[in-house]
């Protein structure tokens, strides 16, 4: 039995619904209510702000996807009791969630992320650059679709997006390989790209000019605070901007969705034509557009 947290999220519902087709039993767990009768999969109401619902999610349960609760800037205060429980209800592995911007130790992830190295029988951490799915969903995706432009404080830094779809891949392999992974897994796209850049592809699709708008860190926690964040954990998310525009934090390039799943990470312009129901253009017809 595998439990899958953050289960209505972008890599929990994905995990989730691989884990079924390869015919796996899977637990979701969130507060959403449980499921009807005869619907696949089983599900549990599950609450990080309430221990008390974390005893019957673990039952039977051999490994767990974490998806951390949202906008919390310590998470280990709640994650951490719960991995406890789960060692002693017999769970053997655990997949976390991270970010790429995220090291071992830092904030937000990083404690979980060194507990699990320290203290897990069996795990991995996935740190993903940034979601392909910023761009469709989200405030990002909002702005698009509404005619504004894309608003970030990472400069002319570069980001190497990443498909929700590749990271749930990845996280599959980790919770069902035979033998664990007990690493942390680097996944981005297959290129880094500025946010300029992001830009002329959303225009292509959009069939619109959208311009790349770049505003100081400050003006971005500002904006975030006004959509309902936090202002701690919006001050995280505008720093990030600050680590991609100043030092390239998300720069880099790994074959990790290659090297775990066997097929290359989808790229931006991929991405975009799908969720645009068009199939990618031939290397040809790129180069002719040039």
């Amino acid at each position: 039995m595998i439990l899958v947290t953050g289960a209505a999220g972008k890599t929990g519902s994905r995990v989730a619904k691989r884990l079924m087709e390869l015919g796996y039993s899977v637990r979701t767990a969130g507060r959403s209510q449980p499921r009807q009768p005869g619907a696949a999969g089983e599900h549990v109401y599950f609450d990080w702000n309430d221990a008390g619902t974390y005893e019957a999610a673990l039952q039977g349960v051999d490994a767990v996807y974490l998806v951390g609760p949202l906008m919390v800037m310590e998470p280990e205060k709640m994650m951490l009791p719960f991995l406890e429980l789960a060692w002693k209800a017999g769970v053997r592995r655990a997949v976390l969630l991270s970010s790429a911007s995220v090291p071992e130790g830092g904030p937000v992830f990083g404690q979980v992320h060194r507990a699990l190295r320290e203290s897990a029988p069996e795990w991995a951490v996935l740190q993903p650059s940034y979601f392909m799915q910023n761009f469709t969903e989200g405030p990002h995706g909002a702005a698009i679709r509404e005619g504004g432009d894309l608003v970030t404080a990472a400069g002319e830094g570069r980001v190497a997006f990443v498909d929700a779809d590749d990271i749930a891949e990845v996280a599959v392999r980790a919770l069902t390989d035979p033998e664990p992974h007990n690493t942390a897994h680097v996944i981005t796209g297959p290129e880094a790209l500025t946010y300029s850049e992001a830009a002329q592809l959303l225009s292509r699709e959009a069939g619109r000019a959208v311009r790349h708008l770049s505003i100081s860190p400050g003006e971005l926690q500002a904006r975030w605070m006004e959509m309902g964040m936090p202002a701690d954990y919006a001050g995280f998310m505008a720093g990030l901007d600050e680590g991609i525009r100043d030092r390239g934090a998300e720069s880099r390039v790994t074959d990790t969705v290659e090297r775990v799943t066997g097929r290359p990470p989808r790229s931006l312009e991929a991405f975009l034509s799908r969720a645009n129901g068009r199939t990618e253009r031939s290397a040809a017809e790129r180069t002719a557009a040039v």
